[in-house]
């Protein structure tokens, strides 16, 4: 997507060293645009647990890379160099627990070196499959786009035209993946169709997500949109202003159970209760094929108290604070995401298409997992 007019990824090959590579500082987004170097395994393993980077898709492309690195900068020996390719794996699959994405890139990763003989094949095998990582993820994306645009064409010609009213949570845009997004690919190709659209963009506390970076993508876009509250969402739909609700999802069970940014269950509850369509846009490589029960099943990260007792901005004088919002010494609980069971799910939207938040209909489109 784009950025002041030119096209970015999130994560990219160091055009100078290899087996670096280069991200956008998404802490610093909207303020400043800044793009960081990633040299060492540490850096890929801060990167990701800092959330330098966050989203499912970028996390599993950054884990990509970052084994990359480690198949790189690893000892000659094939002996020495299979333990620190071990030993990457374990650093970069503990930096953040929920997203499924970050463990599948990091096995297939492993899969990939195994399958080359010798460590400089190994090495070889290795850029190459972290950069197929990444052009496919940016490839399901858009293909998600696609097959979400059905949905809003649909809606539009119901409305005769007028705007569709979406509401998005988090930030489930180009910059949680490699490019396109999950959640906003349908919405980036209605408006590349001509289809007048509108997203409400939840900001989503604590890191407001929504705030600083879905409104901050949408507008480098062109897409109308407008910042709400995280309690908003279901006073706006109780009042018809809401056509569809589109989200993200950071591990999907083969059943449809959906864990997302917390506060999604809460939007999917006020949707069914008001009879709007709620659907869950993912690549499959968010679906975690050997759980059926999310609420039992999904781990939920537990983050710092602080990230909700603080908060970041920019000041009327230009710089950037970080302030206390509660008393000092008061306790706060961040849990990073909730589960929505797919009973309250409309339908998930994947890279092969369109299905119901049901097993049987999930397998129907992925049949080798069944």
């Amino acid at each position: 997507m784009k950025v002041h007019g030119k096209p970015y990824r999130t994560i990219w090959p160091h055009p100078e060293q290899t087996g670096a590579a280069q991200i956008i500082d998404q802490r610093q987004l909207p303020h400043r645009f800044v793009v960081e170097d990633l040299a060492s395994v540490a850096d890929f393993a801060t990167a990701i647990r800092d959330m330098h980077v966050r989203g499912a898709g970028l996390i599993g492309a950054t884990a990509g890379f970052g084994m990359s690195c480690a198949a790189i900068t690893a000892p000659d020996s094939e002996e020495a160099f299979a333990r620190y390719i071990a030993e990457a794996a374990t650093a970069l699959c503990q930096t953040r627990p929920t997203a499924s994405n970050l463990a599948w890139a990091v096995i297939r990763m492993q899969a990939a070196m195994a399958e080359a003989e010798g460590v400089a094949a190994k090495r070889q095998r290795a850029c190459a499959e972290a950069c197929a990582i990444a052009d496919e993820d940016a490839d399901f994306c858009r293909r998600i786009g696609e097959h979400g645009l059905a949905i809003i064409k649909t809606i539009s010609e119901k409305k005769g035209g007028q705007p569709v009213n979406i509401l998005t949570h988090c930030n489930a845009g180009w910059l949680a993946f490699v490019d396109y997004g999950s959640a906003t690919a349908p919405v980036y190709a209605a408006h590349a169709a001509g289809i007048p659209i509108h997203v409400w963009v939840d900001e989503t506390r604590p890191w407001l997500q929504g705030a600083k970076l879905t409104a901050w993508e949408l507008g480098q876009e062109g897409v109308a949109h407008t910042l709400i509250a995280d309690n908003t969402g279901g006073h706006l739909m109780q009042h018809g202003m809401v056509d569809l609700v589109i989200v993200g999802t950071d591990r999907t069970t083969r059943a449809g159970d959906v864990a997302n940014k917390i506060g999604t269950y809460l939007k999917a509850l006020a949707a069914r209760d008001n009879g709007i369509p709620f659907y869950v846009a993912l690549p499959s490589s968010t679906f975690d094929w050997s759980i059926r029960d999310g609420v039992r099943d999904i781990p939920i990260e537990e983050r710092s108290g602080e990230e909700v007792c603080f908060i970041s901005g920019k000041t009327a004088l230009g710089d950037e604070q970080r302030v206390a919002i509660a008393p000092e010494g008061c306790r706060a609980v961040n849990f990073g995401f909730d589960v929505t069971p797919a009973r309250l799910v409309s339908g998930l939207i994947s890279e092969r298409g369109i299905m119901r938040a049901a097993e049987e209909d999930i397998l129907r489109l992925y049949p080798e997992q069944a």
